[in-house]
């Protein structure tokens, strides 16, 4: 397993992403994660699974400090109140008292993003998180949060897959020592459509989705959470760090990006970065 170490955390740069998993298919498969040695859980309040993910959590009957779990604050509850009753309706669904990461899961221009910010950090003050952070900020923006946050936000999650570019974001994370955790990771099974990640597979002996999330944790400060429900396939994902791709194979993929490959686009979504 690879790590990113960041803001006094040790993220698995390898995690299970749960939208838009519910019920028993969610729950059982957090649990068979953990159960199978994955150790790092994705969530948000707007899946409305918190609580299946919690049932999972207990059914697999790992100790809360030997993973890493991260939820989100849906983008209509960022003003001061409404963002401290989110987490902490989050804390109780989830069944815990702390989880790693919460994060503001969308930007909200009409709500002014300082007193977003000030209380996602009191979340963090009142020991309700380890360490907070932003998703689907792009790099101006992400710049402006950091500031506010004093240097204490330690990812924006977004969607980074090879047909999607991420440059000015990534260049971001490195200006302001954040990590990128990438969501949609296969672009929806894309990645299997693609001559070149094909290529690159069979020189391996892997799957294209296998290259493709190896190609993702195989940069610096990236984490990927892909989704699955079918626990062949989560062990399928977690097949990637028994081998390494070149630099050449890294460029052949990366070059397959640019910013017309967003795949997840909502009403609400800010202006996106252009590189």
């Amino acid at each position: 397993m690879i790590f990113r170490q960041i803001g006094g955390l040790s993220i698995p740069a390898l995690g299970l992403g749960t939208w838009p998993l519910t019920g028993t298919q969610c729950s059982d498969i957090v649990a068979h994660a953990l159960a199978s040695g994955w150790r790092h859980i994705d969530t948000a309040r707007r899946y409305e699974n918190e609580k299946d993910v919690g049932a999972g959590i207990r059914a697999a009957g790992v100790a809360r400090d030997a993973f890493h779990l991260t939820t989100k604050v849906w983008w209509d509850s960022l003003r001061h109140d409404d963002l401290i009753r989110s987490a902490a309706a989050s804390l109780e669904d989830l069944g815990v008292e702390q989880v790693d990461l919460l994060l503001i899961h969308w930007p909200n221009p009409e709500i002014p993003l300082a007193d977003s910010i000030a209380a996602l950090l009191e979340t963090k003050a009142r020991g309700w998180t380890r360490a907070v952070g932003v998703s689907n900020f792009p790099s101006a923006l992400m710049a402006e949060a950091q500031a506010l946050a004093g240097g204490q936000l330690v990812t924006n999650q977004v969607e980074y897959h090879p047909f999607l570019s991420q440059k000015a974001v990534l260049a971001a994370c490195e200006r302001l020592d954040m990590t990128l955790t990438a969501y949609a990771p296969i672009a929806r099974g894309q990645v299997n459509d693609s001559a070149v990640i094909r290529r690159i597979a069979d020189r391996h002996g892997k799957t294209p989705v296998q290259v493709t999330l190896r190609w993702l944790v195989q940069q610096e400060r990236v984490i990927a959470i892909p989704k699955t429900a079918n626990p062949d396939r989560l062990a399928a994902n977690a097949a990637i760090f028994d081998f390494e791709l070149g630099a050449e194979e890294m460029a052949e993929i990366s070059a397959l990006g640019s910013p017309r490959g967003r795949t997840i686009n909502l009403d609400w979504a800010p202006d996106w970065d252009t590189e």
